[in-house]
């Protein structure tokens, strides 16, 4: 069972080398070749994770309970849906990754539009082989955030939907008087290279087992238990733009560094939910990258790379960097209106499984819902309903994890400050004994416990908004 595990485990890592490349340097040409490789790898992966082998290891190896019971939940999900479908959602996101790309490029919605088409009707036919209780979001939110429920998590941001929309709006008007380019000015692409590796590697990020690439738009993958990519985007007027989506994604990189190394071909090895890897993510890029012990330190730095910023004083910088203002862009939005860009996702996600809400009909529900929650249209597709990847991969039912990561983020952040050395740490602008916490608490257990499991062992309770609401409001009202 651990060759086969160790096989399957090659074939991952092969296939997201593929696509990590199809996302930085493959050429244009390449895709289409690119996507019957992905095809067959994905096929093949199926092949053996249902296979009788597969099946008859389950009944006889010795895993550990907590690797049984995930590796028996992989096995009867992956048992449900055919060979064929398997290989087609991977084909079909390969080719919808690319005209994605190059929808949004041209601002032609139209471009994307009959590939969503198709990734839709196979997210159905996914949910139909796996099952669901009440809606077919159900089949694909567990996918991302496994044992979740729709109707828990669509109760959960309903509970704090009042409150996050109060935050939001007075966080917006509270900044209404901070410049909004008031960090704006020449920042050379070879500086914000420097600057983010220094600060990437400060946090614990381990450069010989990982790097950082340009993309269109960032992401962290894992290509093997020491081989961690990281990717971001540039602004040559703005380093922040740049600087938070590299601690955005050294927070999954030092979650995917963190993961028991022996065991990266068994869930005690992998990592156990999508809300938990955006806890990670966005503690280090919010609590930690936007708090004033952390540019206490770094201020200095950044001076040194970009001189336009020496008139800048500590207090001004903080306002800046946590300045509020309603955006069409998710990946730039502040903490205080973040949300708000989740829960028009999800509502729409939830729409177009459902058939309630059709392909053609995107844009134009994207620009109204999002006009309801932030008060203006944004100004193109290219700034509203093609400004993400995930539907392109295939990821419906991924957009509710980011927001159960916020919550996460500041439960786990809270727990941690109350360990001495993490606090000490914390003040002094080290952070390597948070990072020894969450590697602690969090990043050794693997899959091993289940994601409200780990919450409660991490804290001492299920994920709770209290903290990330007291946070908001501590930093913005």
């Amino acid at each position: 069972m651990q060759d086969l595990l160790r096989e399957i485990a090659i074939l991952n890592s092969t296939s997201a080398t593929l696509d990590w490349d199809q996302e930085t340097y493959a050429p244009s040409k390449a895709v289409e070749f690119r996507s019957k490789q992905m095809a067959y790898f994905a096929g093949k992966i199926h092949e053996l994770k249902t296979s009788p082998a597969f099946q008859e290891g389950l009944e006889n190896a010795s895993l550990g309970e907590a690797n049984q019971r995930e590796l028996k939940h992989q096995f009867d999900r992956a048992t449900k849906l055919p060979k064929e479908l398997v290989e087609r959602a991977s084909e079909t996101s390969t080719l919808a990754k690319a005209a994605w790309s190059e929808a949004r490029e041209k601002d032609d919605f139209s471009l994307f539009a009959p590939h969503l088409s198709k990734l839709l009707e196979i997210a159905r036919e996914q949910a139909d082989h796996w099952g669901y209780e009440d809606e077919p979001y159900d089949a694909l939110l567990s996918e991302y955030e496994r044992a979740a429920k729709t109707h828990e998590v669509a109760g959960l941001f309903d509970s704090i939907s009042e409150d996050l929309a109060r935050i939001a709006a007075t966080a917006v008007e509270k900044s209404a008087t901070i410049p909004a380019d008031l960090l704006h000015g020449p920042a050379p692409i070879h500086e914000q290279v420097t600057l983010n590796r220094e600060i990437a590697e400060s946090l614990g990020f381990d450069f010989q087992a990982g790097r950082i690439d340009t993309t269109e738009h960032p992401f962290c993958t894992t290509l093997g238990p020491a081989d961690i990519r990281l990717t971001t985007r540039y602004d040559k007027d703005d380093f922040t733009s740049s600087l938070f989506g590299v601690m955005h994604e050294t927070g999954h990189g030092l979650y995917e560094q963190g993961l028991p190394g022996d065991d990266f071909h068994l869930p005690s090895g992998q990592a156990v939910s999508l809300g938990i890897h955006e806890s990670q993510s966005r503690l280090w890029e919010n609590h930690v990258g936007r708090s004033r012990p952390f540019w206490e330190r770094w201020l200095p730095r950044a001076q040194e790379l970009f001189p336009h910023l020496r008139n800048i004083a500590l207090d001004q910088f903080l306002t800046a960097i946590n300045r509020a203002a309603y955006s069409s862009i998710r990946v730039e939005a502040d903490e205080a209106t973040y949300d708000l860009h989740i829960l028009l996702r999800f509502k729409l996600e939830r729409a177009l499984l459902t058939g309630e809400l059709e392909v053609s009909d995107v844009p134009g529900v994207w620009n109204d819902t999002f006009e309801s929650l932030f008060g203006f249209r944004p100004a193109n597709n290219r700034e509203g309903c093609l400004q993400d990847i995930h539907w392109s991969m295939g990821g419906l039912g991924y957009f509710a994890t980011y927001s159960l990561g916020n919550l996460n983020a500041a439960q786990l952040h809270d727990c941690a400050a109350q360990d001495s050395e993490v606090a000490g740490g914390n003040r002094q602008g080290n952070f390597i004994p948070l990072l020894e916490w969450m590697q602690k608490k969090i990043h050794a257990k693997g899959s091993t416990l289940l994601p409200q499991d780990l919450m409660e062992s991490a804290t001492g309770s299920p994920t709770k908004p209290d903290a990330y609401l007291a946070h908001l409001r501590e930093r913005f009202c």
